[in-house]
């Protein structure tokens, strides 16, 4: 127990602690503006003085390169934790989509959990995955990522920034995000489109007719139908949405470490 008060040790603690702060900045959930800052800084030297103990330090050595390992351990922690926020943001940009086609565009809310404005569908959609999330310990998968990493990722090696993979597999990431966007918006979308094709066809077919008017409370009518007609659709679609989180996040881990 008196490991960690000897000073050979502390920086290897201190090496820990920086990767799980970094990961709890922007990883979804805990990340949020409404989680204090004192339960994150808190709950991150609690799970790093626990991981202390399981991690494998032997062939650490203390030398010039030990800021050089404190900025990677940032780095790792902040953009595997941003792979998954930015997986995770498909229910805002799905809720865009549909927004737009209802005519809710306009009428952004703020979010507090971001401070940022967010569509109301999205915003909608976003507390029901999360609350999905949390349902099925997915908060608890998470920091087991974070505790699994230094399987990838050992505690005294660098990031092959050179290797070409990871931008690569970046990029695939963010297209797995907007293809998951797309899954989920493609149903209201397309009965919306639908609505958009039958007023055309009414407002020629009656000219009398104003589809301006008619049009709006139409297709919010519908949306709504569709939305509650397509809400299993959607969780089947959260559930795809995490598992490719979890990947994503495993994979660049991977990548980070070499493999």
């Amino acid at each position: 127990m008196f490991e960690l008060i000897n000073i050979n040790s502390f920086p290897v603690f201190l090496l820990i602690l920086v990767r799980v702060l970094g990961f709890f900045v922007t990883m979804p959930l805990l990340s949020y503006r409404t989680i204090p800052i004192q339960f994150r800084i808190g709950l991150s030297f609690f799970l790093a003085f626990m991981m202390f103990y399981t991690i494998d330090s032997s062939g650490f050595v203390l030398n010039e390169l030990f800021f050089f390992l404190i900025f990677k351990e940032a780095l790792v922690g902040i953009l595997v934790g941003l792979i998954g926020y930015i997986i995770i943001s498909a229910v805002q940009v799905a809720g865009g989509f549909i927004d737009f086609q209802m005519g809710f565009a306009i009428a952004n809310v703020m979010d507090p959990q971001t401070g940022a404005q967010s569509p109301i569908t999205g915003q909608y959609f976003y507390i029901i995955a999360l609350l999905f999330l949390l349902s099925v310990d997915g908060h608890h998968l998470l920091i087991d990522g974070i505790v699994n990493s230094y399987t990838f990722i050992p505690i005294d090696t660098f990031i092959p920034f050179h290797d070409g993979n990871i931008a690569e597999f970046v990029i695939r990431a963010f297209n797995s995000m907007f293809l998951i966007a797309f899954q989920i918006s493609i149903p209201i979308v397309g009965c919306l489109f639908l609505v958009d094709v039958a007023l055309g066809i009414v407002s020629r077919t009656v000219p009398q007719l104003n589809v301006f008017v008619v049009g709006l409370p139409l297709k919010i009518l519908v949306s709504f139908a569709a939305i509650l007609v397509f809400l299993s659709l959607y969780i089947v679609l959260a559930r795809t949405l995490f598992t490719t989180m979890f990947e994503t996040m495993q994979g660049l881990m991977s990548l980070f470490g070499g493999a």
